[in-house]
């Protein structure tokens, strides 16, 4: 399976996540086989900047994730995930490879528009 996480910083697993999903300035990849993380690469978000519906979702997708993890995401985000067959999980916190723990231990699932989403339209 991979996982793509939202980072503040390109620390790998001891990143913090990132609590705009957009705006998040890395992800970081992992891919994980039986639980147990088999490898790591972090990357720069190219819209981290500025980014039209769908880009970063899209991005997501051609880097070959199944989960996307973000402290918070905007509505139509998760339905642009959901479209590319991508589980999103929001309310992600802490470092990258808490996030990840969390969500392999199933106490990270699902996505909801986070309030600052609801607030300017997204």
């Amino acid at each position: 399976m991979r996982i793509a996480v939202t980072a503040q910083t390109d620390q790998g697993l001891e990143a913090p996540v990132a609590q705009h999903f957009g705006h998040a300035q890395f992800f970081v990849l992992l891919d994980v086989d039986a639980a147990e993380v088999t490898s790591v690469e972090t990357m720069p978000n190219p819209f981290a900047e500025a980014h039209q519906p769908g880009q970063v979702p899209q991005f997501i997708s051609e880097q070959r994730a199944e989960v996307m993890l973000s402290g918070g995401m905007g509505g139509r985000a998760i339905e642009f995930f959901k479209q590319y067959g991508i589980t999103p999980a929001s309310g992600a916190a802490g470092t990258v490879g808490e996030a990840v723990g969390a969500y392999l231990d199933g106490r990270l699932a699902g996505a909801a528009p986070c309030a600052d989403s609801e607030a300017h339209g997204h």
